[in-house]
């Protein structure tokens, strides 16, 4: 009931009906445990629920002094301010709140109000083993705000990272997660508008993350770099010096 009345949608109980006529005359069914949250999507046979999936695996190489694209990227470093505009299932985020440390912040937004939800209740209640893990799944601050407008609430040069990793223009990834996430995710266009708001707000960095073949890179003005073995590359605009 109480995620019911949080997200402003009717509340009703299953008493073992099927999720097939739950969708009847509905697009979204959300079932609630005690700690974790199911999406489920008239256009999906899978579910969405919240899974830190590879930032696990990409968290303990970082502790074996690993290193990761993604962090060397953005130039992450102890004490840093991270905004992570494009949020999803926050497997970045996780990562970059390992990277910043105890003494850095995370904050991720997600337009999505149901992923936004879910999202926020996997960090929070998700049983690792490791507790450097979970104390940065933890410090993670995770908005359900719209990322252009949010932007435009901030004061100038205010954080260190502005990072974009949008819905690709052409999809690469066929991840059972990403699929089942895919129809409860904003879908739109990022706008030149959110990019020069991310310069005004970034004191050092604003990142994007898209398919290796994205007119985004130089539409947007950013330095490409090139990973010639995957079909993600980091765009990069440096905002200092």
């Amino acid at each position: 009931m109480d995620t019911a009345r949080e997200l402003g949608v009717p509340f009703v109980e299953r008493k073992k009906k099927s999720i097939s006529s739950l969708l009847l005359g509905c697009d979204i069914v959300i079932v609630r445990s005690a700690d974790s949250v199911q999406l489920y999507h008239a256009s999906s046979k899978d579910p969405y629920f919240f899974h830190p999936n590879l930032a696990r695996v990409r968290v303990k190489a970082l502790m074996n002094g690993g290193r990761d694209a993604f962090i060397e990227a953005c130039g992450l470093q102890k004490g840093d301010t991270f905004l992570d505009c494009t949020l999803g299932f926050a497997s970045d985020s996780i990562v970059a709140s390992y990277a910043v440390g105890e003494d850095g912040s995370v904050t991720g937004l997600e337009a999505s109000p149901v992923l936004a939800y879910a999202t926020s209740l996997g960090l929070r209640n998700w049983n690792d083993e490791e507790s450097a893990i979970r104390n940065a799944m933890g410090r993670i601050t995770v908005k359900h705000a719209d990322h252009l407008e949010y932007l435009r609430s901030l004061e100038d040069k205010c954080v260190d990272i502005v990072y974009f990793d949008p819905m690709f223009e052409e999809s690469i990834d066929e991840s059972n997660a990403m699929q089942s996430m895919s129809p409860f995710a904003d879908h739109g266009l990022l706008l030149i508008e959110s990019v020069e708001e991310a310069k005004r707000v970034s004191r050092r960095k604003v990142v994007l993350k898209d398919h290796f073949r994205s007119t985004r890179f130089k539409e947007f003005g950013f330095r490409q770099q090139v990973r010639k073995t995957s079909k993600f590359h980091y765009g990069i605009i440096d905002l200092e010096g």
